[in-house]
């Protein structure tokens, strides 16, 4: 595929092959999503601050997440060089991009919550 056709090249997520696949399959991840809300601000963060603000993660998972969404494209991770040394992540401009429907997103599932585990109820006593 040439270099203009790549960039043109919208892709298709119901096709096997489509490289949007993997893209969605981290964005559809419930730490990737909230990673990106917690970056979202467009300051630098540092591990520690996002594992804090994120409850109930794990330090290894919150690496693994970190490393997929900058291999992505999506996250930004500097080293500063500060004594003592520490790293800081951002949100690439693709990053961005993605941030405003997982935006949308965050914000349909806290309010809509109720009514999901009311449906859950709901299947659960009529087993």
């Amino acid at each position: 595929m040439s270099k203009s056709h790549e960039k043109s090249y919208r892709g298709d997520v119901y096709q096997a092959q489509c490289p949007c696949q993997g893209l969605l399959d981290l964005l559809a991840n419930k730490w990737s999503a909230l990673v990106i809300g917690l970056l979202e601000s467009g300051r630098p963060v540092r591990f520690g601050e996002l594992q804090r603000q994120l409850e109930g993660i794990s330090p290894k998972s919150l690496t693994n997440v970190l490393r997929r969404l900058e291999a992505g494209g999506l996250v930004n991770r500097v080293v500063v060089p500060a004594v003592p040394l520490h790293v800081e992540y951002s949100l690439t401009d693709l990053g961005m991009s993605a941030s405003s429907p997982l935006a949308a997103l965050r914000s349909w599932a806290e309010e809509h919550h109720p009514g999901l585990a009311a449906g859950r109820d709901s299947v659960g006593a009529a087993s």
